[in-house]
């Protein structure tokens, strides 16, 4: 019979950064298959104990597999049978913020970019990021309008968001209309 992951003490999520994702059991003997999301994948190994979202669980790997890419097939302590394993698809697996390397200049954790202040370079209050997603072609900022309504995106690109100021909670952000005018006349003196 499977153990339930190590129960613990609830880490705030604004310490936690993901770094990976259980996938489908993998096999009748409590392995399961895990995506990793960091830089050189097989560094995921490396981490221990990882964190569900909620920081309420630890996990730690006995055990890694290659499969290619950035997917591997994981032994997990204390998950021994395929349902065991089956409870841990689709898990987010973090790692304490303290237990990595700090980022190089203007390169942000996206847990240190979720809850800024999003101002537009006037001042203005635009909202709250909420989320930072990416679809393949790089991050995107999710704002809260200040006002309601829907999220806005913007890309996060030095151009669209040219302040980070993590120890004043905001980041400035230039509408890519304004940031595209803004290039455009930057260049039309240069030959």
């Amino acid at each position: 019979m499977a153990k339930n992951p190590t129960p613990v003490a609830p880490v705030p999520a604004r310490d936690l950064v993901l770094v990976g994702r259980f996938g489908a059991a993998h096999g009748v003997r409590g392995e399961v298959r895990l995506k990793s999301f960091t830089g050189d994948p097989a560094a995921i190994g490396d981490y221990s104990p990882l964190y569900s979202a909620d920081g309420a669980r630890s996990f730690v790997l006995r055990s890694l597999r290659h499969i290619r890419d950035d997917m591997f097939v994981a032994r997990v302590e204390g998950t021994n049978d395929r349902s065991a394993a089956e409870a841990l698809v689709n898990l987010d697996l973090h790692v304490l913020k303290a237990d990595l390397p700090p980022p190089d200049e203007e390169e942000y954790y996206h847990s240190d970019l979720i809850g800024l202040a999003a101002h537009l370079e006037n001042g203005e209050l635009i909202g709250e990021v909420v989320n930072v997603l990416n679809f393949g072609a790089g991050d995107i900022l999710e704002v809260r309008p200040a006002s309601g309504g829907e999220t806005l995106l913007y890309p996060f690109t030095k151009a669209v968001a040219p302040v980070v100021d993590l120890s004043a909670g905001r980041v400035t952000i230039v509408p890519p209309q304004e940031s595209e005018a803004r290039e455009e006349d930057d260049g039309e003196g240069e030959a």
